[in-house]
């Protein structure tokens, strides 16, 4: 919630009155997936490599499942979806599952966690758009 952006006086007087920043809910990392998606195995690969737990639903085994994947991604069934508090993210790199981590839920991270280093096309593409 709010922060003090200036020293102005207004701003002073209400600090006592600012609630603190809400305490992150992410209780556990949701990664949805279905058979045969190669998407969906080299997420899970990379995953275990950085040693990033989650909690693995198959869409095809519960319409529940297939339902949460369309809400975040909108109204397809694309996979991998994988969710964090309420943040959901559509096919994304374990890169990007770490990043957001990090920031947002760090304490579903293994202890002395670090983002790896990007692989050889994304060193490529830095250099490409910087």
């Amino acid at each position: 919630m709010g922060h003090i952006l200036g020293v102005d006086r207004t701003a002073r007087d209400n600090f006592e009155d600012m609630e603190p920043d809400p305490p992150n809910d992410a209780e556990q990392i949701d990664l949805y997936w279905r058979p045969g998606c190669g998407f969906c195995s080299s997420l899970r690969g990379q995953l275990d490599r950085l040693g990033i737990e989650r909690v693995e639903h198959n869409i095809w085994d519960e319409p529940a499942n297939a339902a949460v994947v369309r809400e975040y991604a909108n109204g397809n069934e694309t996979v991998p979806t994988v969710v964090v508090g309420g943040v959901g993210m559509v096919n994304p790199s374990a890169r990007a599952i770490a990043a957001h981590l990090l920031e947002h839920a760090p304490h579903l991270l293994p202890a002395g966690f670090e983002v790896p280093p990007p692989g050889p096309m994304g060193r490529a593409l830095g250099k490409i758009f910087r």
